[in-house]
């Protein structure tokens, strides 16, 4: 089992990044290319969550081993939440794709906290 963390700016230009990323690890632990994809998915979504719920920062910490686990952690919250309903979109989207994803929040109420496996 070996753990792999990075930390970044939630804006548009480190999202590529990432997606490519993820999709290396993907690789590592031999998702076919649907589930993959339906992983990068997974994890642009969750960080857009964070985004939206005011966070200017996050930090992904994977878990390689026979699957991949992934836990999305809004820091630094300074932004102003935006209130839409993309949230539930994203979250409907996240659970469609992975079944079981668990959401905590922070004393606001707003998701701090995303965990899943794949």
């Amino acid at each position: 089992m070996e753990n792999f963390s990075v930390a970044l700016p939630l804006t548009g230009e480190y999202l590529t990044t990432v997606r490519l990323t993820v999709g290396g690890l993907c690789s590592l632990v031999g998702f076919d290319v649907d589930l993959a994809e339906d992983y990068k998915v997974c994890v642009t979504e969750s960080l857009l969550i964070l985004k939206r719920n005011g966070y200017t920062r996050a930090e992904l910490c994977f878990t390689v081993s026979d699957a991949l686990s992934c836990t999305v952690c809004g820091k630094e919250k300074t932004g102003v939440k935006e209130e839409s309903m993309e949230d539930e979109i994203s979250r409907a989207l996240l659970s469609a794709l992975l079944g079981k994803v668990e959401f905590a929040q922070d004393d606001d109420g707003n998701v701090q906290k995303i965990v899943f496996e794949g």
